[in-house]
């Protein structure tokens, strides 16, 4: 196996071998900063390698057109015996490709990959936190634990999160790095598309479950039905059915549009006007960073790494969880003020065209990366640097 120190001493590096881990290759915002991260690290100083549970996602072709190989991972259950033949399988592929870092994206793989990567010897191993831990339920909240002791790092993608992991989880604040979300502004820059010809959008894209508030946007648009707004709802999710039901109860679902979930997500935000995030609980959000980058007036909810992208009075405006008066009001004066929506839509994209591109994303990463190499390293090899 190639040896990290001789890597950090060697005036010609050699790329260092990375495998990226997630479980499934999906729309979802922790698949597309895989696929982000694989496709934008520098191929001078790594070679990146993806593995999954489910390979055959709408992700996949993103991987394939960067010639980056996919290990597929045969795991549809941790009860199964098929987790041993699929660990196994993992050991051998780290050992015969020389992976150096071994970065698990979210809690399945961290779950499976980190203590795989520690039996298969591997100089750095990584984890990562998106999501409160609560979401994942008790089992799952245990065993996160265990890996956060396993890892050599845990990278979070909000100050929020870091936040949480130490105060909350008590994981070692030297271990948790830093690494935001980023975005592909051509691919979610702002299209022209047929848009409706009667009043403004508002709308949202995210997951149909309960802890995305979704129904607090349903109620707070029903206050406002006087304006001839119209409400896009884009996603897929068991909450759809109690969704629809509320709309029906309070009599919007004349101007509300359910649209299934979409890889072409940058179409339809191209029709919002003002995008809201109602969620209960988010760390940092790819859709509202989406949205950002597509022009649209942002309006979130006070809560995880919301506030770390939309400044309140700024570029967008913050409501109360759950408070569908405060979402109303702030709406309401959205829709009245079209300079205010402008100048805050200008405000977001140049927030995101600032600090979130995937090049800025995929160097940070990669710092992150040399560091956490270095730092195993020294503590292998202490005399070394000792002068």
């Amino acid at each position: 196996m190639l040896s990290g120190l001789s890597w950090m001493n060697s005036e010609h590096r050699e790329p260092i071998p990375v495998l990226l881990l997630v479980r499934a290759l999906g729309i979802g915002g922790t698949e597309r900063q895989l696929v982000e991260t694989a496709r934008f690290l520098q191929r001078d100083r790594f070679i990146p390698h993806v593995a999954c549970f489910r390979p055959d996602g709408l992700r996949r072709g993103d991987l394939e057109r960067d010639c980056i190989p996919i290990l597929h991972l045969p795991v549809y259950s941790f009860k199964s015996p098929g987790v041993l033949k699929a660990a196994s399988q993992l050991i051998r592929y780290i050992r015969q490709r020389h992976i150096q870092i071994v970065h698990s994206f979210d809690a399945p793989l961290n779950v499976f990959a980190v203590p795989v990567a520690r039996l298969a010897g591997t100089p750095a191993v990584i984890s990562s936190q998106r999501g409160h831990r609560d979401l994942t339920g008790p089992g799952f909240k245990r065993l996160l634990r265990v890996t956060d002791h396993l890892a050599d790092a845990v990278i979070v993608n909000c100050q929020w999160m870091k936040r949480y992991l130490v105060e909350e989880e008590h994981v070692p604040e030297h271990k948790v790095r830093l690494c935001y979300n980023a975005v592909d502004l051509d691919r979610y820059g702002r299209r022209v598309v047929s848009r409706s010809a009667v009043g403004l959008t508002i709308g949202t894209v995210c997951a149909l479950r309960p802890e995305k508030g979704v129904e607090t946007l349903i109620q707070a648009f029903a206050k406002l039905r006087h304006t001839g707004a119209r409400l896009v709802i884009l996603g897929s999710g068991p909450e759809e059915a109690k969704l629809r039901e509320l709309c029906a109860k309070l009599g919007v679902e004349a101007d509300c549009h359910f649209e299934p979930a979409t890889a072409d997500v940058a179409e339809w935000l191209s029709r919002i006007d003002i995008f809201v995030l109602p969620s209960r609980s988010e760390a940092l959000s790819n859709a509202l960073m989406e949205a950002m980058a597509c022009g649209c007036c942002p309006v979130a909810s006070r809560v995880g790494g919301n506030p770390e992208l939309v400044e309140d009075g700024k570029n967008g405006l913050l409501f109360e969880v759950d408070d569908c008066a405060d979402l109303a009001c702030q709406l309401g004066e959205l829709l009245t003020d079209e300079p205010r929506r402008k100048r805050f839509a200008e405000a977001s994209l140049a927030k995101i065209s600032a600090q979130f591109t995937p090049e800025k994303v995929a160097h940070a990463m990669q710092e992150i990366y040399e560091s956490v190499l270095s730092g195993v390293e020294a503590a292998h090899h202490p005399s070394t640097y000792d002068g």
